[in-house]
């Protein structure tokens, strides 16, 4: 029996048995009922070309055309002028730390609202987290919060060595005025765009504008390498430093000659192989991601209860994950009591991320805001958006419309 690598919403992977890789196109002796994933890879179609074109030509480190082709597509994707190519999401992110500066005692701020690899570089490094609630209306960082609290912290000398705004399920935050907040006090923006390829804030790339922007191209991802990430910019001194880190702070020396330590954080050409053939399909992924979103909305729209996460008029959504919430009272089931049911019938979702305030690993951080973000990981599910085809989908709404006793 056939085996391919199967990869969870996390990225995490596991070998599965005749695991689809390609939509519309049934796995040999497929079994009833396979379960549907939140978001698995997608092949686009010209990965092994690709592979057996970069293997031909005797690539495989984290160096040559390839590499540097992935990067210059991605700096296409993102309308940056500079681009490094990385080992992974959280790798982009933590070279953008140490090249904006991030020392141990220094705080760092971001949205609480979001997954751990958003702070858990600068905390590696002996920062200070300080966690800011959402805004209701786009569920990412709310820039009130964040110039109430830059106010207090300028008035007492303790003004934060970065923020990192993140681009939520693939909503643009409202970068123009966070970064005009943070420009006011001189703090640097690190756009956790890990989410959100694809996605337009104001007409242009999502993370344009900030000092520097991170990117991740994980099993999960509209875009995927099989992992891999990427920092990009307009400064091209911080993406110069950014990559002189990720070679292991190389002295230019006929001898090994170090400065400084830096790391192993190049994307190897095998990955870029994979994301390079993938990039291209970039606009269709969002596109299929978009119509998912929209025919759940439709099909749901008249079950009480039942609302998704909003699309403000600043941006349009890649819709990596189409994010639902729940009210118990009118729907008549929990967000669990959802989760479960649809697990049961062989449908992966899960709940909204977890605010990292609220998270052991940060207990006793501080943290500021209304208690939005905690209200909408009570009630918050993802829903499946990877590719499926119409009879997978509707076995996801005709689960959740039998869970309604509203």
């Amino acid at each position: 029996m056939a085996l391919a690598l199967r990869l969870d919403a996390t990225g995490n992977g596991a070998l599965g048995e005749n695991v689809r890789l390609f939509p519309g196109r049934p796995a040999a002796s497929a079994q009833p009922r396979q379960r549907i994933l939140l978001s698995p890879p997608q092949l686009a179609g010209g990965e092994l070309a690709s592979l057996d074109h970069t293997l031909a030509a005797g690539w495989i480190a984290p160096a040559g055309p390839v590499p540097e082709a992935f990067e210059e597509a991605v700096r296409a994707a993102t309308g940056t002028e500079y681009g490094l190519a990385t080992s992974s999401g959280t790798a982009a992110l933590h070279l953008g730390y140490r090249v904006l500066g991030v020392e141990r005692g220094d705080e760092v701020w971001t949205s609480t609202l979001t997954f751990v690899a958003s702070i858990a570089p600068a905390v590696q490094m002996g920062a200070r987290p300080r966690f800011l609630d959402a805004a209701a209306e786009s569920w990412t960082l709310d820039p009130e919060i964040l110039e109430s609290r830059l106010r207090q912290a300028a008035t007492k000398g303790k003004l934060p060595r970065a923020v990192v705004p993140v681009d939520l399920y693939g909503q643009s935050c409202d970068l123009d005025v966070i970064v005009g907040l943070c420009g006011r006090w001189g703090v640097p923006v690190l756009c956790d765009s890990a989410e959100a390829l694809g996605a337009e804030y104001r007409g242009r790339p999502v993370g344009k504008g900030a000092a520097l922007a991170a990117f991740s191209f994980n099993g999960n991802k509209i875009v995927t390498a099989g992992g891999g990430g990427a920092l990009v910019s307009d400064d091209a001194a911080l993406v110069a430093r950014a990559r002189h880190l990720a070679t292991q702070a190389k002295e230019s020396a006929p001898h090994y000659q170090h400065e400084t330590t830096g790391y192993s954080y190049g994307l190897s050409s095998v990955l870029a192989a994979v994301g390079l053939a993938q990039i291209g399909a970039l606009k269709d992924r969002v596109a299929a991601r978009r119509a998912t979103f929209a025919r759940y909305a439709l099909r749901l729209s008249d079950l009480p209860g039942l609302g998704f996460m909003p699309e403000p008029g600043w941006g349009r959504s890649s819709r990596w994950l189409t994010t639902m919430l729940i009210d118990p009272a009118r729907f008549g089931a929990t967000r669990e009591q959802l989760r479960k049911a649809l697990d049961e019938a062989g449908v992966e979702s899960r709940p909204v991320w977890k605010p990292l305030h609220l998270q052991p690993a940060f207990r006793g951080a501080p943290f500021h805001g209304g208690g939005i973000s905690g209200q909408l990981f009570d009630r918050g599910l993802c829903l499946p958006s990877g590719a499926m085809t119409p009879e997978e989908q509707d076995r996801v709404i005709d689960t959740i419309r039998a869970c309604c006793r509203g």
